[in-house]
């Protein structure tokens, strides 16, 4: 009878060992198998869109995000920051965004606020001087390197300044406004990097 309690004991731990072994197995391999479904790192470099949450970006706040291995800066813009455009027309190169190509700033772009929804700013967060990343200098209030500043990017590098719409200030080394990259809005709270309002429709 000993004996048999000692078998008894052994093939439990036997059948514990194997299923838990077994369930490991099963893991290793549907992990590889559910990330292949994933694009690949190249994939994402090479331009796979980028899905953004509008949801988690207050008013006045930014977030960067990756695409094409650019920064690309989303901006929920104030009112206040939106009614002082205007104000700053008079001292950019570019105030209608008509300059340009197309993949500099798409026809959705070519108006003062440079975006689909006036609130939302989407534009790739490169100066067009040398590739610096621009500051996001938000406030409206004097700034030593404009007395008279309405909110926007500065480029540390060179000083180059670009307004609330990533419209480029006149006397500055950028030459051109910060690029808008092809995107559209998903639905109120998301928005997709990649893909223009056509390719998504």
């Amino acid at each position: 009878m000993a004996n048999e309690v000692v078998d008894h004991g052994r093939r439990r731990f036997l059948t514990a060992t194997t299923a838990v072994v077994g369930g490991v197995g099963v893991v290793a391999a549907v992990v590889p198998f559910i990330k292949s479904w994933e694009p690949s790192a190249r994939a994402k470099a090479a331009g796979a869109p980028v899905t953004v949450d509008l949801s988690k970006i207050e008013s006045g706040q930014q977030l960067i995000v990756a695409w094409r291995s650019l920064p690309v800066f989303v901006v929920n813009r104030t009112k206040a920051q939106l009614d002082a455009l205007p104000s700053v027309d008079s001292r950019l190169v570019d105030p209608k965004s008509d300059q340009g190509s197309a993949d500099q700033q798409p026809k959705y772009a070519q108006n003062e606020n440079r975006s689909i929804k006036p609130e939302w700013l989407v534009v790739v967060g490169i100066c067009t001087h040398l590739g610096c990343v621009p500051d996001y200098v938000p406030v409206i209030k004097p700034e030593p390197f404009d007395p008279d500043w309405k909110g926007g990017f500065y480029c540390p590098c060179h000083k180059s300044r670009y307004d609330m719409s990533g419209r480029v200030f006149s006397g500055v080394p950028a030459p051109k406004n910060l690029q808008v990259p092809p995107y559209h809005f998903v639905d109120d709270k998301t928005i997709q990097i990649g893909v223009d309002p056509k390719e998504a429709g």
